[in-house]
């Protein structure tokens, strides 16, 4: 089953703390695949370590709320 994001709050805060370290220079995206059980995380920014650890913790997040 494919639970909306934005209907679990842990996830909806992830995002937002990610973007809020973003600071604007950079985007999280999250998607279903449409062919694989399995979620999409995508952050972009300007610092790539920075960019690894926030995908990590967003993933984390969706893996401990998604089961």
């Amino acid at each position: 089953r494919k639970i909306p994001f934005d209907e679990v709050a842990a996830i909806r805060e992830a995002v937002a703390d990610a973007e809020s370290e973003l600071r604007g220079e950079g985007r999280v995206l999250l998607r279903y695949s449409g062919t694989e059980a399995v979620a999409r995380v995508m952050v972009e920014g300007r610092d790539a370590g920075m960019v690894e650890r926030l995908t990590d913790a967003v993933a984390e997040t969706l893996r401990e709320h998604l089961r």
